[in-house]
């Protein structure tokens, strides 16, 4: 070969390599990620994330200074203990809408299995009546039943027609489906061994189970968007002031919780897989402040991306709003775990955290939805059961841990849901909640639910904090 030729080979070798490097890197892993930081479309982010919040009375200011200051330092640390940081969940179920895709094959959409889950979790109720219950009929047995079967003593109480009546009424009353703690393939999951970040799962597979959510799952406008609208993009005033405000809530409460997530993702993303020239067996996680602006700069957005950080607002407002009202219940409780000082610690954790809660000046005004008579109570089950319909669209994701956290999430706003619209905890605001009128209609929530509720405004709780980070962080 001349020496113009081999001039033009090594040419058309490195151009072709420079063409080529993006997709090696995706296919193999580059061991690096950009963090390119765009000022300007930093400032674009927050400049419009300020003031009220559409359809509450508090303002963005409020809730930062409330949530950083006061919430998550105390949030935080409670969700380390023991009791909040086990979740029982099935992994396992079958999609019930389309033919599974497969699963995310990328290490780090893998869930590290529990080997040690405290005994005193399993088998144990959350009501410290329940509980008292199951101990004075195990002393009344012969023995020898250890904790996995606790739950057995309550139901062997109870006449079939009693467990049809109950059934019914947690079916009728609940906004999302639980996995059944004793059904096969459910198992504990320690939620700080697992936590949620950029694992990689993207493609046609994720972006169906959020366009399921949005175009099939979502209220929509009365007017005719077309057929090939982005439902994830109506957060315009035009488009939401057509709908109710019920309507406009669950709209606003699912794009909340995509921002959330998405701020997560960014915020926990795989910025290398290499440790040296080794690759890393954990990984090094950090801040993506290029991807965050991918996903909100208004300019990359169609506009949408301040919109959909004022509806994680709204969603924190709507999940605080919960706490507090079902703080009496909450803070009578047990925690149980079976150390007797971490569950006294826990209970003064949760009182201390949930007296926070309701010193909140401006709470979500939940009596203001399902007013009307007939029509409202026909709305409400028509909401419910759109919820209901997500809460079982997340056993179609591919990616296991993408799987656990968000049906972990929308489990904690399921129970807030309940908390709020269930009617259980209704009562004049003058007055104190009357817990035994609550007991006397069989209202339950279980350690499932209690977990997943304040996990998932632990999550809220984080993005919030995380938004003043990345508005640090875009600033340099």
């Amino acid at each position: 070969m001349t020496g113009a030729g081999r001039v033009v080979l090594v040419a058309a070798v490195v151009v072709v390599g420079v063409l080529l490097q993006p997709c090696w890197a995706s296919f193999f892993g580059s061991g690096k990620v950009s963090t390119k930081t765009d000022t300007a479309a930093g400032e674009r982010c927050f400049c419009q994330l300020k003031g009220a919040i559409d359809d509450c009375s508090c303002s963005v200011e409020t809730i930062d200074s409330f949530n950083n200051l006061k919430i998550y330092p105390r949030l935080n640390s409670l969700l380390q203990q023991v009791f909040f940081r086990y979740w029982k969940v099935n992994l396992n179920k079958k999609c019930p809408f389309w033919e599974d895709d497969g699963r995310c094959a990328i290490r780090y959409c893998s869930v590290q299995p529990c080997t040690d889950v405290p005994e005193g979790l399993k088998g144990r109720a959350v009501d410290p009546d329940i509980n008292k219950s199951q101990k004075e009929v195990k002393s009344l047995g012969s023995g020898g039943c250890d904790d996995e079967n606790d739950l057995g003593f309550l139901n062997t109480t109870l006449s079939k027609e009693s467990l049809d009546d109950f059934e019914k009424w947690a079916a009728h009353d609940s906004f999302c489906y639980i996995d059944d703690d004793d059904s096969e393939g459910s198992e504990y999951v320690d939620l700080l061994l697992n936590p949620e970040r950029y694992t990689g799962y993207t493609g046609p597979s994720a972006h169906r189970i959020w366009r399921s959510i949005y175009q099939e799952n979502c209220f929509k406008p009365s007017r005719n968007l077309g057929p090939y609208a982005d439902f994830s993009n109506i957060g315009a005033d035009e488009f939401l002031q057509d709908m109710c405000l019920e309507k406009r809530a669950f709209y606003r409460a699912v794009s909340g919780l995509h921002s959330s997530i998405n701020i997560h993702l960014s915020a926990r993303y795989l910025l290398s897989d290499q440790n040296g020239f080794d690759v890393s067996a954990e990984g090094i996680w950090g801040h993506n402040v290029g991807e965050f602006q991918r996903r909100f700069d208004p300019e990359l957005t169609g506009g949408e991306g301040p919109k959909r950080l004022k509806n994680l607002y709204f969603l924190y407002l709507l999940e605080l709003r919960a706490l507090a009202k079902a703080a009496p219940y909450l803070e009578s409780q047990e925690f149980y775990t079976g150390n007797e000082e971490d569950d006294r610690d826990v209970k003064r954790a949760v009182t201390d955290l949930l007296s926070i809660v309701k010193s909140f000046p401006d709470h979500f005004n939940e009596h203001s939805m399902f007013t009307g008579g007939h029509q409202a109570a026909k709305l409400k089950e028509e909401f419910r059961e759109h919820f209901r319909n997500i809460s079982r669209i997340m056993d179609c994701v591919g990616c296991d841990k993408c799987r656990l956290w968000g049906k972990l999430q929308i489990t904690g706003l399921g129970t807030a849901l309940k908390i709020l619209f269930s009617g259980n905890f209704d009562h004049p605001i003058d007055q104190q909640l009357n817990l035994s009128a609550v007991k006397q209609t069989n209202f339950q929530l279980s350690r499932e639910e209690v977990v997943a509720l304040f996990n998932a405004f632990g999550r809220l709780s984080r993005s919030i904090l995380e938004l003043e980070n990345f508005r640090q962080k875009s600033q340099r």
